[in-house]
């Protein structure tokens, strides 16, 4: 048989070495802190889970007193063999009254750097304090010359004003768009987004929902739930951005069923989180078929020779 028939998965191996895409995740870690960093079979599912991913936004961290997020840090980087490999950043404490949550983005040095970061100012004139945990927003680099930069925002609503929260975040848009001038977002996480929180007729009235350039990743009739006797759409992905819609992977947006992909019961999923991670793959530059060096053209060139069977 010719290998004339290898030439495409040739052609992409030469270009696109192995952990081209970047992935994108979110996951409500269901509150993350000492707690659970200390039960060594939960940690280890934890580091499956951001193992896999290039940057992950964890929501509903509460290590107060910031011990939890290094010792999974820690733990990551030993998995990965590198003490390197993964650097993270986090938000200041946030809410109201005595509960607080943090927003932590973990991400792998060798795919991305963080170029800057902010903590939304939840002072809009029309909308004061909309925000029960104000979006604490990262730019990072990309490796891709057409997406060089893009921009994470991460929303852990409160349910009770899910509706009002998720429309404020066109809100945070113009604000990102008018500090720094960027196109290319990814709002992400858990928005609370469905059973109960937010109303089929609401979504009319919901800008983020609304407003041409938005396109929301993950549908209605996903589930981003552990438990069996539920199926709601809580956590959610959403784009920004001609270049980043660009570089979406299609049909890569999805909630990761991490109890499946484990072999663990609901039980002990739980244990780790009632949530499911959700997450999304962007195509790095070598995906736009960029020239191939010389020796892999020499190598494209012998596999369209018409070999066969001795």
């Amino acid at each position: 048989m010719p290998f004339l028939y290898l030439v495409p998965v040739l052609l992409l191996l030469l270009l696109c070495p192995a952990g081209a895409l970047v992935r994108i995740c979110a996951f409500n870690t269901q509150r993350f802190a000492q707690g659970k960093a200390e039960k060594a079979k939960v940690m280890d599912v934890f580091v499956k889970i951001l193992s896999r991913c290039d940057i992950a936004v964890l929501q509903e961290v509460m290590d107060a007193k910031g011990k939890a997020v290094p010792a999974l840090v820690d733990a990551l980087n030993r998995f990965e063999g590198d003490s390197d490999a993964y650097s993270y950043i986090t938000s200041p404490l946030l809410g109201r009254s005595n509960y607080q949550e943090r927003y932590v983005f973990m991400y792998r040095n060798k795919k991305t750097r963080m170029l800057d970061s902010y903590k939304y100012e939840d002072n809009h004139p029309d909308r004061p304090d909309v925000f029960a945990r104000e979006p604490f927003i990262v730019r990072f680099s990309l490796p891709n010359k057409e997406l060089p930069e893009l921009v994470l925002i991460p929303q852990h609503t409160m349910p009770s004003k899910a509706e009002t929260e998720i429309d404020a975040l066109y809100d945070v848009f113009l604000n990102v768009h008018g500090r720094w001038g960027i196109e290319d977002m990814i709002f992400l996480g858990d928005f609370n987004a469905d059973c109960g929180y937010v109303a089929k007729k609401r979504w009319g009235d919901i800008r983020l929902r609304q407003k041409p350039g938005f396109h929301w990743l993950i549908g209605d009739k996903a589930d981003t739930t552990v438990r069996e006797n539920t199926r709601c759409a809580y956590d959610r992905i959403v784009v920004h951005g001609d270049r980043c819609l660009d570089a979406v992977v299609p049909g890569s947006a999805q909630a990761f069923d991490f109890p499946k992909a484990f072999g663990l019961s609901e039980a002990e999923a739980l244990e780790v989180s009632d949530h499911y991670p959700v997450e999304v793959e962007l195509y790095s530059t070598c995906w736009r078929l960029q020239p191939a060096s010389p020796a892999g053209l020499v190598l494209l060139a012998l596999a369209m020779v018409p070999w066969h069977k001795v």
